[in-house]
């Protein structure tokens, strides 16, 4: 195919990529090209669970951060942007068990989503109609794994077997969480 990259060409260019980034005399000009490859997907995912941009924006520099003190300990067992993956989703999931912790009094599993909705509808970055604000607000009542295997399914058509290596979740796990959350949200959007 024209303008498609091989996959041993892109697996060289990210081998290249981290052997400069481990390497302390390029590291800072590699980090650059690393966060202008990864940083917009990176956030992407962060937004998706924590739905409000200032979180996602301050918890994606928190990944950028852990990636840049981690990345000489990467080993290349899978690929670079699967190993960020999994440090967002971790720090996403950290950043809302957190939050929940803290506003005990709103739970996301309640019939009231009214909290949800307005967050969404009050933050500027979001651009939607009623219909996706409303499928917004259900995924958010979602428990966090049911929520992430939701949205790389519908939102990113992730083939259960990427999603199983960016997550550590078997296949069967993931399509048992997918068929709940689609449940759980075709009820939320009835209502």
């Amino acid at each position: 195919m024209f303008g498609r990259k091989n996959l041993s060409q892109a697996d060289d260019e990210e081998k290249d990529l981290v052997r400069r980034l481990q390497d302390p005399a390029s590291k800072r000009l590699a980090f650059g090209e690393l966060m202008d490859k990864y940083s917009a997907r990176l956030y992407a995912q962060i937004r998706y669970m924590v739905t409000r941009h200032e979180d996602a924006d301050d918890l994606l520099q928190e990944v950028l951060l852990r990636v840049w003190r981690g990345i000489d300990h990467f080993r290349g067992e899978a690929k670079l942007y699967t190993w960020m993956y999994r440090i967002a989703y971790f720090e996403a999931l950290s950043f809302l068990k957190e939050k929940r912790r803290k506003q005990e009094h709103i739970t996301l599993l309640d019939d009231d989503n009214d909290y949800w909705a307005e967050q969404i509808a009050a933050d500027p970055y979001f651009d939607g109609d009623e219909l996706e604000l409303k499928l917004r607000a259900a995924i958010d009542t979602l428990p966090p794994k049911q929520q992430q295997v939701f949205l790389l399914r519908h939102y990113e058509e992730l083939p259960y077997s990427e999603i199983s290596e960016l997550t550590g979740t078997s296949e069967g796990a993931l399509k048992a969480s997918f068929h709940h959350a689609v449940n759980k949200i075709k009820r939320a959007l009835l209502e």
